[in-house]
């Protein structure tokens, strides 16, 4: 697989730094989001918050607003929180040790694995989407979440992990791919079970743990209601009248009013007593 995969590996600029803060930013901003539009954005986002004291010396409305374009602004907020609670138990730095990693605010076990493979080079096995779908076509069948955790700690060579995770991941990638598998060219196709077995629906990584399944409709949800709201309040605070229209339902009082609420409850927007709406 190294040998394969290291001359292969697509040239990532997160993939030439160390630095625990920058790779936890490029993983926020990866989740759910192209990769082509993080490298736009994460450089510019570095420059402006290049470590964990600096973006928790900002308003969180000025992360928001930094993070315009890349989707799920909730992760702008729990990266603050993160950066909070590095400055306030940490001296400013991310710590690296898992239990350490996992105590803070908007970091779960795949994060927290990443940035120690990533940053610190430590023997963690980092599963996404990518590497659970190879593991549930190698071994021939859907996995749960512990299972598929247990085959990627079981492949994990020790003192490789940062090489074997980013060439596990760009198999999955680019080669492993959710419609489409090029077996011929995989190093793992004499030992994967699918491939062996011809292929038979259905795909073992259907429903498998960690594997993402199609989202719900985009147009005319909450969600896109939500997006539209916070991106006009980058722009700055909107009076209650304006608030309806600025999320796309002028004729909607009770759905803006749960948006608003939801997005109060996020920690995205305040709302002031005369009903001014801004980012938190």
């Amino acid at each position: 697989m190294l040998g394969w995969g290291l001359a292969r590996l697509r040239d990532l600029p997160w993939r030439h730094t160390r630095d625990p803060w920058a790779i936890l930013v490029s993983e926020a901003m990866l989740q759910q989001t192209q990769v082509a539009r993080v490298l736009e954005r994460w450089p510019g986002f570095l420059s402006e918050f290049p470590d964990p004291a600096t973006c928790a010396s900002a308003p969180v409305g000025e992360v928001i607003r930094a993070w315009a374009g890349l989707g799920y602004n909730r992760r702008a907020v729990q990266l603050h929180r993160t950066a909070v609670a590095c400055v306030d138990r940490h001296g400013g730095r991310l710590p690296g040790t898992l239990a350490d990693l996992l105590a803070l605010p908007g970091i779960g076990p795949y994060t927290a694995r990443a940035v120690r493979a990533y940053a610190f080079e430590a023997d963690e096995a980092v599963v996404d989407t990518n590497v659970a779908r190879v593991a549930a076509r190698v071994v021939g069948r859907s996995l749960t979440a512990r299972e598929a955790q247990a085959v990627a700690d079981g492949w994990l060579p020790a003192g490789e992990a940062w090489a074997w995770n980013q060439v596990l991941m760009d198999l999955g990638a680019q080669v492993c791919t959710a419609r489409s598998w090029r077996c011929v060219v995989c190093p793992l196709g004499a030992k994967c079970a699918w491939h062996l077995g011809g292929h038979v629906d259905p795909d073992p990584a259907a429903g498998s743990a960690f594997v993402s399944g199609g989202q719900s409709r985009f147009e005319g949800s909450d969600r896109q209601g939500r997006g539209r709201l916070v991106a006009r309040l980058r722009d700055g605070p909107l009076c209650r009248a304006e608030i309806p229209d600025a999320a796309g339902w002028p004729d909607d009082t009770e759905r803006t009013d749960r948006i608003v609420a939801g997005l109060v409850r996020d920690g995205l927007i305040r709302v002031d007593d005369d009903g001014t709406a801004r980012l938190a």
